[in-house]
């Protein structure tokens, strides 16, 4: 295709330190090496969906890829193109070079893409070449590689022998994820502790992004052989909804049971939902207060499963609560809440749902036998 007749210049890159290399359509090499990739897909596209190690720096922003888009559809290619090289000012171009040269810069060996690896990337291709630069694009753009992680992912959920950490809440399964050797932590990647309460303090990621980097974790994992480790999570982490695939393996999966005494659980809670989750809310007077509200807005969101009357004693109990801990600083008074929260909401749920579930059980016990369980697991797990 054609292109301005000048550009601005830019600084180019030295041939030292940037090499010519040819586009690329290995995807696997890509996710398995983290290669920074150059998206220069719309901002809003961007957001409903990408990869880990992508950044955006868009050809057209979100107005103009509405124009051309709309120039496409009602009379076709070329004309859209050339309302495409309209909207292109000098000053666009030069904005454009400038935040892709930056990038770039601090990564020579990184791959640009669109869509689908067609206009624009190779408009991006010509426009950096006229200034001086080559850099390579992937083939089939963002949609073979999301393609390529929805295969992946629904084929290594067949194939990884996976084992599920269960137990009632607060067992204590996310830190015996943590500790295992090989494992798939998912409440890390929804940035979502799966209950009602699980807010962390950080945006969730879109749900293509939760299924990207799952999937580029999963295939990380197959590189090497062995069982991996999994919590037992529901259909739901916050807004994050596993993928069928990956559902079905875990109901598939031996597992591994977790029982804690109901206090041991009720403190772990407390300590990870109150005594630890206090700094995210700041550093004044005021962030008790903070907290205290986002526990109330979290017990809201249970009340019509608690019931009226139980749901007014349990805020009542929580109000206390949140007093003293901007009182004194001490979480101590949350601890019979949350045992009465684990006996009447929470244990009855799960136990409900381990009912429906025949799993071979490997191994039980309290957290601390677990974990000291899972420090050998080869002389338990025979393959």
């Amino acid at each position: 295709m054609g292109s301005p007749s000048s550009i601005l210049s830019v600084s180019p890159i030295s041939i030292e330190r940037l090499p010519l290399r040819q586009s690329t359509a290995n995807y696997r090499e890509l996710f398995l090496n983290d290669i920074p990739l150059l998206d220069v897909r719309a901002q809003m596209e961007f957001q409903r969906g990408a990869f880990p190690t992508a950044e955006n720096h868009p050809l057209l922003d979100n107005r103009q890829r509405e124009l051309v888009g709309t120039e496409y559809k009602k009379i076709g290619q070329q004309a859209a193109i050339s309302l495409g090289w309209e909207l292109a000012t000098q000053e666009v171009i030069q904005a454009r070079l400038v935040a892709w040269q930056a990038f770039i810069n601090k990564h020579p060996e990184g791959y640009l893409y669109c869509f689908r690896g067609g206009l624009r990337s190779r408009t991006t291709q010509q426009l950096l070449r006229d200034a001086g630069i080559d850099y390579p694009l992937v083939e089939g753009g963002y949609k073979a590689m999301r393609n390529y992680l929805i295969n992946e992912l629904e084929n290594l959920s067949k194939q990884i022998p996976f084992v599920v950490i269960a137990g009632h809440t607060g067992s204590g399964k996310t830190e015996l994820i943590q500790a295992a050797s090989r494992s798939l932590d998912l409440e890390a990647i929804a940035r979502h502790r799966g209950s009602s309460f699980g807010r962390t303090g950080r945006e969730q990621p879109a749900q293509i992004d939760f299924e990207n980097q799952a999937s580029i974790n999963l295939l990380k994992l197959a590189q090497t052989s062995g069982r991996v480790f999994i919590e037992d999570e529901s259909r739901l982490i916050g807004r994050c909804a596993l993928p069928p695939s990956l559902q079905n393996a875990m109901k598939a999966a031996p597992r591994i049971l977790v029982e804690e005494p109901i206090e041991n659980r009720a403190r772990r809670i407390v300590r990870d939902y109150v005594s630890d989750a206090l700094p995210r809310f700041g550093t004044t007077e005021f962030r008790a207060v903070a907290l205290g509200e986002d526990l109330r807005d979290s017990l809201g969101k249970i009340r019509k499963r608690l019931g009226g009357q139980r749901y007014q004693q349990l805020d009542t109990q929580l109000s206390e609560a949140n007093q003293e801990l901007k009182r004194s600083g001490c979480s101590e008074a949350y601890i019979p809440l949350v045992m009465a929260l684990l006996r009447e909401y929470y244990d009855g749920s799960y136990a409900y749902l381990m009912k429906k579930r025949e799993n071979e059980i490997l191994f039980s016990g309290t957290h601390a036998e677990v974990k000291s369980w899972l420090e050998e697991p080869e002389a338990y797990l025979h393959k």
